[in-house]
């Protein structure tokens, strides 16, 4: 299976949202959309055409990713957590889901990516 080509990203820091979408150019993958709140990602889920999704775990206002998560792992749709704190901040149903440690690495986004296959 080759690696998934089409990324949401879910991050509320718009410096960091941009610089996720270059690292995507730069890999040669596309930008399935870039949302910075748990109801902008379930709709862009909704409407398909993801193949992977990178999450930060915790959103603006208080928001934690999760019922991102859920949604795409019931479709079988891969994602990686994007955190900058311990594995503490992940759900127990989520717990063993890879994540992408901040500060974020273009090499770093790349592994995620490929470990997603």
């Amino acid at each position: 299976m080759s690696s998934p080509q089409h990324i949401l990203i879910v991050e509320d820091e718009p410096l960091i949202a941009m610089m996720l979408e270059d690292f995507l150019d730069v890999l040669g993958k596309q930008l399935a959309g870039s949302v910075d709140n748990v109801a902008d990602a379930l709709a862009l889920i909704e409407a398909g055409g993801i193949d992977a999704a990178i999450l930060d775990v915790n959103l603006r206002g208080g928001e934690k990713s999760f019922a991102i998560a859920d949604a795409l792992a019931g479709i079988g749709v891969p994602f990686v957590f994007a955190s900058g704190g311990s594995g503490e901040a992940i759900i127990e149903e989520h717990r063993e889901r890879p994540r992408l440690a901040k500060p974020f690495t273009m090499d770093g986004v790349a592994k995620a990516l490929e470990a997603l296959n």
